[in-house]
């Protein structure tokens, strides 16, 4: 049995003349990450191997949520996982020959399409239609190898999001 973990980068910033790549988290994204990382260890959720997006937001994700985990092995950078479809991140998945867990940092419509495309049916409705930034989904395959993963055969163990966790919008953010 192998363990995905699909984490979308917490809330942005929308800074005037930024480029998307280089867009920041705001106030509720840095809170969101923390309430989500803090989540993370204090439940066992801490990944073997970790591929993060290159864009910004996602690598801030990463730092505000891992900054109280435990020792952990750093993240690799997949310029791969930005603007990815779900057929994109799912062949990245495949290519894994590392341990579980494994954990994906990334955008949508990239992490919503891929927690839809591994899950079964009656497990889909948890996840959609709305992925929102910050939320971990954690998702459970029935194989031995990442490249043994196909459509449909997975099981969302669970699913949260940093709102669920108390992180509620403030003024400003």
């Amino acid at each position: 049995m192998l363990r995905l973990f699909l984490l979308r980068h917490a809330k942005s910033a929308w800074p005037d003349g930024v480029a998307d790549r280089d867009r920041p988290l705001a106030g509720r994204g840095q809170r969101g990450a923390g309430a989500i990382g803090a989540y993370m260890a204090e439940n066992g959720l801490v990944p073997a191997v970790s591929l993060v997006s290159p864009a910004r937001r996602t690598i801030e994700t990463w730092d505000v949520a891992t900054r109280n985990w435990p020792p952990h092995v750093p993240p690799f950078f997949e310029g791969a996982i930005y603007e990815a479809s779900p057929e994109a991140l799912l062949a990245l998945v495949r290519r894994q020959t590392g341990r579980s867990p494994l954990l994906l940092v990334g955008h949508n419509p990239g992490m919503e399409g891929l927690a839809a495309l591994l899950l079964k049916r009656a497990h889909r409705a948890k996840v959609l239609p709305k992925y929102p930034t910050g939320a971990l989904a954690v998702i459970d395959l029935p194989v031995d190898d990442w490249n043994g993963i196909t459509p449909g055969q997975g099981t969302l163990e669970r699913f949260v999001t940093p709102r669920a966790l108390g992180v509620a919008k403030s003024d400003g953010d």
